[in-house]
């Protein structure tokens, strides 16, 4: 398995970027965000997904350099409608004016639609936590065959569905929570399949219905569906996620006819935490709260209490010294999506040239 310097990748993914007609500005927003996703151990939504970029853009399911469409500008209300546009572009630019108008006027609601793959949903988070807003998002994620089988369902009726939500510490997020509804992205079942390993148990059901820890079904046969977090409750959530972004933000449905794409729609609110009372007492009970969940006694078997948010630091600060893992058939599905822009080996190589084997 090669480890790659995050440097490395990010020249790899800005040439893949800029080779499917999105600009500079554009190609180095995706760059960094698949990166960072790799840096904070969400391989599921790194440099691995640009074969799938690559697939959409040659199937005209996704736009690079779009304009996004304003539907609704209505005072603490946006809605926004990407458009298939490149959803790590799309996604941080509404993100960045719904931080604009809480900071106008208290709060935002952004209703935000029909964008390609936006990635990690933390990253948006970490952007409003960084201005100090503390932020919340219900998303969906439709426009392909159903992956997410519901509590008490045999086959899938929904996507991942990710929730996030955090609030500002004094050097970005002091707490984050981005979390997919299903036990596992789906992204990670194909991590598994490309690395040969099982996936953890209770995560997947095959054709049947039973419970499985071989993701081949899933990502080879499309087949089976990934699990509901936490039983019945991780399923409501997801339903909910699912009614949030679509019904509610009018993005694309899992109950509509998919295409084969990956859209991405969300209802986030932003608040500006210096409008809504004293941010030196809010970010003091912020603190408080971590302190009080970290005081507790470690279970067995277990290391410190750890709050949302700081495995992923604990991720980064490590990748970024020794590297990012990339299995050999993701390396591989990287160059071949390369290959179908016109970027020849010897190109993919140069920008690759501080790959390490």
């Amino acid at each position: 398995m090669p480890i790659v310097p995050a440097a490395a990748l990010q020249d790899v993914a800005h040439l893949i970027a800029r080779r499917m007609g999105s600009d500079e500005a554009e190609a180095a927003q995706v760059a960094d965000h698949l990166v960072r996703a790799n840096l904070a151990g969400h391989d599921s939504h790194g440099v691995g997904m640009l074969p799938t970029y690559v697939r959409l853009l040659h199937e005209g399911l996704l736009i690079p350099n779009q304009t996004a469409e304003t539907v609704l500008d209505a005072g603490a209300l946006l809605t926004i409608d990407a458009r298939r546009g490149v959803g790590q572009r799309m996604a941080a630019d509404a993100v960045k004016r719904a931080i604009a108008r809480a900071q106008q006027l208290g709060a935002c609601v952004l209703a935000f639609r029909n964008a390609s793959h936006i990635g990690r949903i933390g990253t948006y988070a970490e952007l409003a936590a960084s201005e100090n807003c503390a932020f919340t998002a219900f998303v969906n994620v439709a426009d392909h065959h159903d992956v997410q089988a519901t509590w008490g369902a045999a086959e899938p009726r929904l996507g991942t569905n990710p929730f996030c939500a955090a609030v500002p510490g004094p050097d970005g997020p002091a707490l984050m929570l981005d979390m997919a509804t299903t036990t596992i992205a789906a992204g990670k079942a194909r991590v598994a399949y490309n690395k040969g390993i099982p996936v953890p148990d209770h995560c997947l059901i095959d054709a049947a219905g039973n419970p499985t820890d071989d993701p081949t079904g899933f990502i080879r046969d499309r087949t089976g569906a990934l699990r509901a977090f936490g039983t019945h409750k991780g399923s409501g959530m997801a339903i909910m996620c699912e009614v949030m972004a679509s019904a509610i933000a009018g993005g694309q449905g899992a109950f509509h006819d998919p295409k084969g794409g990956v859209l991405n729609s969300m209802l986030a609110t932003v608040i500006d935490l210096t409008k809504l009372g004293n941010p030196a007492q809010i970010a003091a009970d912020i603190a408080a709260v971590k302190a009080h969940v970290k005081s507790a006694r470690p279970a067995p078997g277990f290391g410190p209490v750890l709050t949302p948010g700081e495995p992923e630091r604990r991720h980064a600060a490590a990748r970024a010294q020794s590297g990012i893992d990339v299995d050999d058939t993701t390396w591989h599905d990287i160059r071949a999506a390369a290959q179908t822009l016109g970027i020849t080996p010897a190109e993919f190589d140069t920008a690759a040239a501080s790959r390490t084997a």
